[in-house]
């Protein structure tokens, strides 16, 4: 790999260090989307970094439904297979989850609220005197 590439990565890695939430982004559409997510916690540990609060974000869930459902699904069953899949994901991976689709902006608004609960919930931990007035 050349040298200014390992050096960005090396200051990506140390940035994940420093933060207090992790937000990991996959593609759901990709085949082997687990093995992804298995590959970066093993380096999430690797650099014991493992344990900091991690939100899950689930992008091309548009592109995964037009691959993978079929087309006389209804509305209903389509909603009932992506809440087992995102409970089976948070049971496997550990972390809560939401499904996006940059392109049309689908559950934007959900990845805000849970991001912002989170931001929430470690301001607490960390300003705990300052919490008290916010």
């Amino acid at each position: 790999m050349p040298h200014h590439l390992i050096e960005s990565f090396k200051s990506t890695l140390d940035e994940v260090r420093e933060s207090d939430i992790l937000v990991h982004v996959v593609d759901i559409a990709h085949p082997q989307h687990e093995d992804h997510i298995r590959t970066v916690n093993q380096t999430l540990k690797d650099l014991e970094t493992i344990d900091k609060p991690t939100l899950l974000v689930f992008n091309k869930i548009d592109l995964y439904r037009k691959l993978y459902y079929d087309p006389f699904l209804d509305d209903e069953a389509k909603e009932e297979i992506e809440e087992g899949l995102r409970g089976s994901l948070k049971h496997q991976f550990g972390h809560d989850n939401v499904f996006i689709s940059a392109i049309t902006k689908e559950n934007v608004e959900e990845l805000r609220a849970k991001l912002l609960r989170m931001i929430k919930e470690q301001y607490v931990v960390r300003y705990p005197h300052q919490a008290r007035h916010w």
